[in-house]
């Protein structure tokens, strides 16, 4: 029986808009999360993708409901809003949601997350338009596009890379490490020594997941080495480039710098290296370092503290982050939240029966050395954290292989490691 307004409850599809919107805002800090995998990302996939096709089924009815939530546009209602428009191939609603990107940067993550969430059949058209508009920043989210649904955008690549708007210039670096674009290692080379700071780190990052290991490796050693927005990421992916002897050089530099305790445990669980579990071990009794150092022991070794029971309580009394407290200016959140409390005589004794399995100096990553097939296993059943380092070290092992996108939807991300395996 065909819909009509009549047949539409208004309150049923302003609840799916408001779910769909808090689902997307929620699914944010899920991709990135230290406690769920790719079955849990799905469960959050399912409910935002029912939800979406309630605002469908509504028509113009829903899409009306959609556009009305952006009289509080952020990164929920732009994602819903541009999922809508793309979805009912309506080129000029997805331009006016660039325009409130352009006014709202905070929500521009909403229009780029609405193009990798559709199917590549709501794009075709559009993504081409974009690609060849003369307008810098169309042509970005155009490049974006491709890159989220990893698809080579072609020779406009290798002109955007040297594009004078500092943005283009940066997705486009990005983007040719994630598709995989050798051939451009040339340009990456040269792009290490742009003026702009997140260019020379997107530049290094791909041309080391290209296989570049001679001054992109150094560039990131660098960042790694100096406070700033990419140091993690640089951390990670140099520690996982490195050899032994540099990875070695690369910690111990780290741990000159005292004043991030943090970085330097989450090094040592990027090095991989068995030889500083003991330490790990022993930083297990201080509340304050006790998750992030169970977490790089986890990294090392595999062993999943929630599963093996390796874990103890909260302390009480415990605060971190933000508190009920109004006088109380630390309003950080907790990088450590979800991350379990290793029980520190627990850990020993499963270190104390486990340790032979891991070689002192050879390279462990989620319990084995990061091999093709050990990293598709750690993609289908690691945690986010984790998923994310396996889809690097795919690149490092095999240099062109495109980047897994462990934010894609989750069906997307489960019909592709079919195909890998």
């Amino acid at each position: 029986m065909p819909n009509s307004v009549r047949e539409i409850l208004p309150s049923v599809v302003n609840q799916h808009v408001v779910d769909a919107v808090g689902l997307r805002c929620a699914r944010t800090s899920l991709t990135t999360s230290t406690h769920v995998n790719l079955v849990r990302l799905g469960r959050t996939d399912e409910r935002i993708a029912a939800n979406l096709d309630g605002v469908a089924v509504a028509g113009a009815f829903g899409s009306q409901i959609a556009q009305a939530a952006l009289e509080s546009p952020g990164r929920g209602e732009i994602f819903l809003t541009t999922v809508r428009a793309l979805d009912e191939r309506k080129a000029d609603g997805v331009y006016k949601l660039f325009a409130v990107a352009v006014a709202l940067p905070q929500a521009m993550s909403g229009v780029l997350s609405a193009f990798g969430w559709v199917s590549a059949a709501s794009l075709k058209g559009i993504v081409g338009e974009l690609l060849s508009s003369p307008d810098p920043f169309r042509q970005r989210i155009g490049i974006a596009a491709c890159s989220l649904h990893r698809v080579d955008p072609g020779p406009l690549l290798s002109r955007a890379i040297a594009d004078p708007d500092v943005a283009l210039r940066a997705r486009a670096l990005r983007c040719a490490g994630e598709v995989g674009r050798l051939d451009l290692l040339p340009d990456l080379a040269l792009a290490l020594k742009d003026e702009d700071a997140e260019c020379r780190f997107r530049a290094a990052q791909s041309a080391v997941l290209l296989g570049d290991r001679s001054d992109a490796l150094a560039m990131l050693g660098r960042i790694a080495s100096q406070p700033g927005p990419f140091r993690i990421q640089a951390q990670a992916l140099a520690l996982f480039a490195h050899e032994a002897m540099h990875e070695h050089e690369l910690i111990v530099q780290l741990a000159r710098q005292h004043e991030d305790v943090h970085s330097l445990i989450r090094a040592v669980g990027f090095a991989g290296d068995a030889r500083r579990i003991p330490w790990l071990i022993g930083l297990m009794a201080d509340d304050k370092l006790a998750r992030i150092a169970g977490e790089s022991f986890s990294f090392i070794t595999g062993a999943d503290l929630a599963c093996l029971d390796l874990e103890r309580k909260p302390p009480e009394n415990f605060e971190s982050g933000p508190n009920d407290n109004p006088e109380d200016e630390d309003v950080a959140m907790d990088e450590d939240d979800g991350l379990p409390w290793p029980d520190q005589a627990k850990v020993q004794a499963w270190w104390s029966a486990n340790s032979q399995r891991f070689p002192p100096g050879a390279r462990h990553f989620v319990g084995a050395p990061p091999s093709w097939a050990h990293c598709i296993e750690v993609l289908k059943t690691g945690y986010q954290r984790q998923r994310f380092a396996a889809a690097q070290h795919l690149c490092l092992l095999r240099p062109g292989t495109p980047l897994f996108n462990c934010a894609a939807p989750a069906w997307r991300q489960q019909r592709l490691l079919a195909r890998m395996s």
